[in-house]
């Protein structure tokens, strides 16, 4: 893989010739009227033939905003497989209840499940009571040991001034940390949401008050602690990890890609998820995996943070490798936004020839654009596309479409159309 990027950076200006003149210089004149003071990198490849469509700037480290999210998901299917569930679980301490009394402790344990919610709880509880389980003599305990206690990640990130907020990022999670309340304004119900400031607390309190309300007695009070090794698993939800990457690459969602990189770092470390463990696992994927990684930094797994530098070159190794790795090449495709179709690519490049053809990957932040995916063009060929802008003009609506501008260019391409035209 470092063979072909050393090969990009050096050889790129004999390269690019696959493509027409035309098309080369139409990508050109949108580039070159790009505002002053705007860097860029853009990478177009094709996978099968290691050629190079088009580059500039294509080592250069850049702001990739959501881009991260490629890294992030792709390191966690790695990493911990196609089947992994997120769960969160009900354990006890004392297996002996055939009598339907627990005489110990009742823990629920999160492992960073985003999407465990009211319904998700109600259903264990309801387990519980299938199990025969009337009495339980000790407390109601919330575990989020899973993760390290750091549930902001500016706590994590030295320096870190985005202005993009998140509910905590802790291992036990309800309704995603939010408390939606309802007010009356000027005849009007509205709702407001508030942050949950200490999930496995609140979680442990809620689920003592629901098992009393269920008419199952529990003697003792709630608290936060450590589930201990013997201990027997009473009930579980989880979300498939399949299902959290769909969500974090479609709809870009910033909160189930922080959650993920938790588990991360805790599957690479063996002891918590915390976001040092879970860089030096992305950067330690890179390097083993021969993806290009030069100038890479890694800070946060939504790509909220402005800390995060990575490079075209960098991005088109990482699509590449997926591409050609046949095991997690459909999962991860599969997971990106669809052009003109759904999430964040939806209402793009409709009624072109990238509609339906390209599956990416967008980002946006303030004074930072990109873009990056799989490209199928009419002609039948693969392509990969990776694009970064950074700007103090303009904003992010024309620098989509820029993007957008380019992606449409090369879907409509057909060589052998060029080269009828050429000898007509």
């Amino acid at each position: 893989m470092k063979r072909l990027i050393f090969i990009l950076i050096f050889f790129v200006i004999n390269s690019i010739s696959i493509l027409s003149q035309q098309l080369i210089g139409k990508i050109d004149t949108i580039l070159n009227s790009l505002p002053v003071g705007t860097s860029y990198g853009i990478l177009i490849i094709n996978p099968l033939t290691s050629d190079t469509l088009y580059a500039r700037n294509i080592s250069q480290s850049l702001i990739p905003a959501s881009n991260t999210k490629l890294f992030t998901s792709a390191v966690a299917l790695k990493l911990l497989g196609l089947n992994y569930e997120v769960s969160t679980k009900i354990f006890t301490d004392n297996p002996n209840f055939s009598d339907g009394f627990i005489d110990g402790n009742l823990y629920i344990k999160g492992y960073g499940n985003p999407a465990f919610s009211d319904r998700d709880l109600d259903n264990m509880i309801r387990t519980i009571k299938d199990l025969g389980i009337t009495r339980i003599s000790g407390k109601v305990i919330g575990d989020d040991s899973f993760f390290d206690s750091n549930y902001r990640r500016e706590d994590s990130i030295e320096d870190e001034k985005s202005s993009v907020k998140l509910p905590p990022i802790s291992a036990v999670i309800f309704n995603r940390n939010q408390i939606i309340t309802q007010r009356k304004y000027k005849n009007r119900i509205r709702n407001y949401s508030s942050y949950i400031p200490n999930p496995p607390l609140y979680v442990a309190e809620l689920l003592r008050k629901k098992l009393i309300e269920n008419g199952v007695r529990v003697d003792d009070r709630f608290e936060t602690g450590i589930t201990p090794n013997s201990k027997l698993e009473l009930a579980s939800a989880s979300i498939k990890l399949m299902d959290m990457v769909n969500v974090i690459n479609k709809n870009s969602n910033n909160f189930y890609a922080e959650c993920l990189f938790k588990i991360i770092g805790a599957a690479a470390s063996g002891v918590e998820g915390n976001a040092f463990s879970a860089s030096q696992a992305i950067h330690r994927f890179l390097k083993e995996n021969d993806i290009y990684s030069t100038g890479t930094n890694i800070v946060d797994g939504s790509g909220i943070s402005r800390f995060n530098r990575i490079s075209v070159a960098s991005i088109v190794s990482l699509l590449e490798k997926f591409y050609l790795d046949m095991r997690f090449y459909e999962a991860y495709y599969n997971s990106l936004s669809i052009a003109g179709i759904d999430g964040t690519l939806g209402s793009r490049m409709n009624r072109s020839s990238a509609e339906f053809n390209f599956r990416g990957k967008t980002g946006t932040l303030n004074g930072a654009s990109s873009v990056s995916g799989y490209l199928r063009t009419v002609s039948g060929d693969d392509l990969i596309v990776s694009m970064i802008f950074e700007f103090n003009r303009k904003g992010n609506e024309y620098f989509k479409g820029v993007q957008d501008r380019i992606i449409e260019a090369i879907a409509g391409y057909d060589p052998a159309m060029s080269e009828k035209n050429l000898t007509d």
